[in-house]
């Protein structure tokens, strides 16, 4: 039964919530296709779920929520069948020692500036382009991860527990997420 405070009006969801749906997605997804399959998932998957519609929050709200739980799915279905093991050789294949004994950065390995000039705000669109570049080479696991994290900015318990993965397994794959974006970002960005 469809709460009292709120009616739902699936036949105007295309036009009035897709485009919002859709980049919310892609912003998530990084893949137009993808982005599409989740939206049309999701009007779907809110047809069949009607009477779940407490009307306790707007449509779009609703809708959103959906979208975020076949986004979490798609992420678990990318991560679920990789290698751990493979990952973490790829990454050690080629270690590279970017800190001291003393924990301090090494000179060649230091963080440069990506500098705050005048033309920040036109670097910024390039930046986020050259951003997906370097998040496309992740594993798709440290991807997947790091996108929840930093996009989605969902809770570390939660991230584990959607993506099976233990805390500590979490938190090594965030810190190489992070070095390998650096570097990428290091060669390809400034």
């Amino acid at each position: 039964m469809l709460g009292t405070n709120r009616k739902l009006d699936p036949g105007l969801w295309v036009k009035n919530y897709a485009d919002y749906l859709y980049n919310f997605s892609i912003q998530r997804v990084n893949d137009e296709d993808m982005a599409n399959d989740l939206v049309q998932d999701t009007f779907l998957s809110a047809l069949e779920n009607a009477e779940t519609f407490a009307g306790n929050s707007s449509e779009l709200t609703w809708l959103r929520a959906i979208l975020r739980n076949k986004i979490i799915d798609y992420y678990r279905k990318k991560s679920s069948g990789l290698n751990a093991v493979t990952e973490r050789r790829d990454f050690e294949e080629n270690p590279v020692e970017y800190f001291g004994e003393d924990g301090i950065w090494k000179a060649e390995f230091a963080p440069t500036p990506f500098g705050n000039d005048g033309h920040q705000r036109l670097n910024m669109k390039e930046f986020y382009t050259v951003l997906e570049f370097c998040m496309e080479k992740l594993p798709a696991l440290w991807m997947s991860i790091f996108r929840m994290k930093h996009l989605d900015e969902e809770k570390t318990d939660v991230i584990c527990k959607e993506l099976r993965v233990t805390s500590s397994h979490y938190w090594v794959i965030i810190h190489r997420a992070k070095l390998s974006l650096r570097e990428c970002l290091q060669k390809n960005w400034i």
